[in-house]
């Protein structure tokens, strides 16, 4: 008998395991990453109904905001105890780039969640992750009943995965935007392999420059002087040489006084070449596209001049075309002088993260807010996580990311509780 009930009691175990139910943090977290806000055509519809369903919940006012056709804001404001004090504000991106659904182990918007707990779909580290993670901490602070100095506003932007120009871009030139009265902001970051997090203080410039080279034409049988192609050839031969330069000094050996991280160098990478019209015809032009990536560290106006040299040595009919040009270098401060600092890194300290601060090596809506002057740090609470942003199979752990609404939690509840600074209510 004793033996027959043990087999049963274990059964009972086995069975109450398998139905555990799901934290809704974690479901919400599933339901926004079935939202297909993927470029070039996101379902925002979809995302601003999902959201006004979230601060209906949360019973916060939530604003939608047309910052251009078809392109809506959505900010939901928790006032604080003083709000004649500058806000913070949680900004993340509601959209994600495309997929290539034959590499991926699932259906990349199905929110599928594995027997281990990892979440797939696109969008769970950039950064759906965090949309739902400062939801889901503001729930909690909330819901314990907690009040804070300083009025939090969190923003859900559109068209960060295509440059933020009618997204973040857009919002800064707006009154609503003003009214904010923004004093720190948090935006998205990076995962991290190791136990270690990531905090970016500033970012690398991304310019997307077209080399147009032109030349003569004639019969593809033909030796012909002064061709697109040859000129084309000294273009790559000068803008990958360097290239090569800056990933020989990241792969060097690391001292204080060389380069740390992929934000400390300059990336140059050719993305589309374009040219030619028939196989036995010398094209009169050929034009290549290069993403580069420039750290704050570097003199822009010396690069500039390095390129146009390259160009210039590359021969006549040969020009640059800029697609975008972006030049801010304002960092945020990491050092205990600022209180948004000494706040942020208080709470980290409190739950013994290890903190590494980087430049962030791609874009992200940061760089408009610290064009502004606005203090800003890149943060996405993903640590023994391999980096995966617009990669295949992308995936974030259900237990990493139930950590990170507790770290959100405690990261805000500093944040808002910064006491007033000199001359801030003028």
């Amino acid at each position: 008998m004793n033996n027959q009930r043990r087999r049963i009691a274990d059964h009972t175990h086995v069975v109450t395991k398998k139905v555990k139910t799901e934290e809704a943090s974690v479901t919400n977290f599933r339901e926004v990453l079935r939202l297909k806000t993927v470029q070039p055509e996101p379902d925002y519809d979809g995302a601003v109904k999902f959201l006004q369903r979230m601060a209906g919940e949360l019973q916060l006012p939530c604003k939608v905001i047309e910052v251009h056709p078809g392109r809506e804001v959505v900010v939901i404001t928790w006032e604080g105890t003083d709000p004649s004090l500058k806000s913070v504000v949680l900004n993340s991106h509601t959209d994600v780039v495309p997929v290539y659904p034959e590499s991926w182990m699932c259906d990349a918007f199905e929110g599928k969640k594995m027997d281990n707990g990892d979440i797939y779909g696109r969008g769970t580290q950039d950064m759906k992750s965090v949309l739902i993670q400062y939801i889901e901490a503001i729930r909690n602070l909330k819901s314990s009943g907690k009040k804070f100095r300083r009025t939090i506003h969190m923003t859900f932007v559109p068209d960060e995965e295509i440059g933020g120009v009618h997204g973040m871009d857009d919002f800064m030139k707006l009154d609503d935007f003003k009214e904010l009265n923004l004093g720190f902001a948090l935006d998205e970051g990076l995962a991290n392999p190791t136990d270690a997090f990531t905090v970016f203080y500033g970012e690398r410039n991304p310019w997307w420059i077209n080399v147009i080279c032109t030349g003569k034409v004639g019969h593809g049988s033909r030796f012909i002087e002064n061709t697109a192609a040859e000129k084309l050839q000294k273009v790559l031969n000068s803008f990958l040489g360097f290239r090569e330069e800056e990933k020989a000094r990241l792969e060097s050996v690391k001292t204080p006084k060389t380069c740390k991280t992929l934000g400390d160098v300059t990336t140059v990478n050719l993305t589309v070449l374009e040219g030619g019209e028939a196989c036995n015809v010398v094209p009169q032009q050929f034009k290549a596209t290069f993403d580069i990536r420039i750290p704050p560290s570097v003199d822009l106006e010396e690069f500039e001049k390095k390129m146009n040299k390259w160009v210039e040595d590359a021969g006549e009919g040969v020009r640059i075309e800029y697609i975008q040009k972006h030049t801010c270098q304002n960092l945020t401060s990491v050092n205990e002088e600022s209180p948004w600092w000494r706040a942020f890194s208080k709470a980290c300290d409190n739950m013994n993260m290890k903190l590494e601060t980087e430049i962030f090596p791609a874009a992200t809506d940061s760089r408009y807010l610290r064009a502004a002057g606005f203090p800003c740090l890149g943060f996405s609470p993903m640590n023994n996580t391999p980096i995966l942003l617009h990669d295949h199979n992308e995936f974030l752990n259900e237990e990493i990311f139930l950590k990170g609404i507790k770290i959100y939690e405690n990261i805000i509840s500093e944040l808002a509780m910064v006491s007033p600074l000199e001359n801030e209510r003028n």
